[in-house]
């Protein structure tokens, strides 16, 4: 097994660059979006840039992260993940601290150097109206660089997580080449949704609101191999 997290997501890359590696459905909206390893790959590198090269956080420092399942969240986790940052997700003393827009209210319970916030809308639009305090992730992340070379060598957090998620992985019952179609409302833990299928070589097909009329018709269009209800 790979010693860290950015080497899992690099080796979940590899075969195939140009494959959809997390395609998400939002069944309240209407909204699907479709990310290859190649484009999300862009989002976690600019996620990571942003943190190294305009916040100067290093190894060890820490991230806040109040976000639901979502293809934004896994951005941000794994560009957290990539610049070696300890994420946290119950209050606390944070270095930054990301929280969707329905979530800001809690953010006074953090102690946070940096604050952004997501609106999640679809296409990753700007949000209309950033909240006071908090700079838009999706604007902020925009202007830096596509390309990170992740710290290398894993610490105790990926061997945990990483650990974690073999384990997750092997319950859940995903196995190499599997697309996943997850509920995100019953699997809300990022090393069930994101890593257990990373770290087995599996696809995500990431569903919020699912409506269940849709899941056999879903199934069969994203060619879903193995699912999560």
């Amino acid at each position: 097994m790979a010693d860290n997290i950015a080497r899992v997501f690099a080796d979940a890359i590899a075969p195939d660059p140009t494959r959809p590696l997390l395609t998400w459905y939002d069944d309240a909206t209407g909204e699907r979006t479709e990310l290859s390893g190649a484009t999300l790959a862009n989002w976690v590198a600019k996620t990571a840039n942003l943190l190294v090269d305009e916040l100067a956080l290093a190894p060890g420092d820490t991230a806040g992260v109040l976000l639901p399942p979502h293809w934004q969240t896994a951005a941000v986790l794994l560009g957290c993940w990539s610049a070696k940052l300890t994420v946290l997700d119950m209050p606390g003393d944070v270095d930054v601290l990301f929280a969707a827009a329905d979530r800001v209210a809690a953010a006074p319970e953090w102690s946070a150097g940096e604050r952004y916030a997501l609106a999640l809308n679809p296409f990753a639009l700007p949000m209309r109206e950033v909240p006071p305090g908090f700079a838009d992730y999706v604007v902020e992340v925009r202007g830096h660089g596509d390309h990170f070379t992740p710290y290398s060598g894993g610490g105790e957090a990926d061997a945990d997580l990483l650990t974690r998620a073999a384990a997750r992985a092997a319950h859940l019952g995903i196995t190499p080449g599997d697309r996943v179609l997850i509920d995100a409302a019953t699997h809300p833990d990022p090393v069930d949704w994101l890593l257990a299928p990373l770290t087995a070589g599996a696809t995500i097909v990431l569903c919020a609101n699912l409506d269940p009329t849709r899941v056999a018709s879903r199934a069969t269009t994203e060619k879903v191999t193995h699912t999560l209800p």
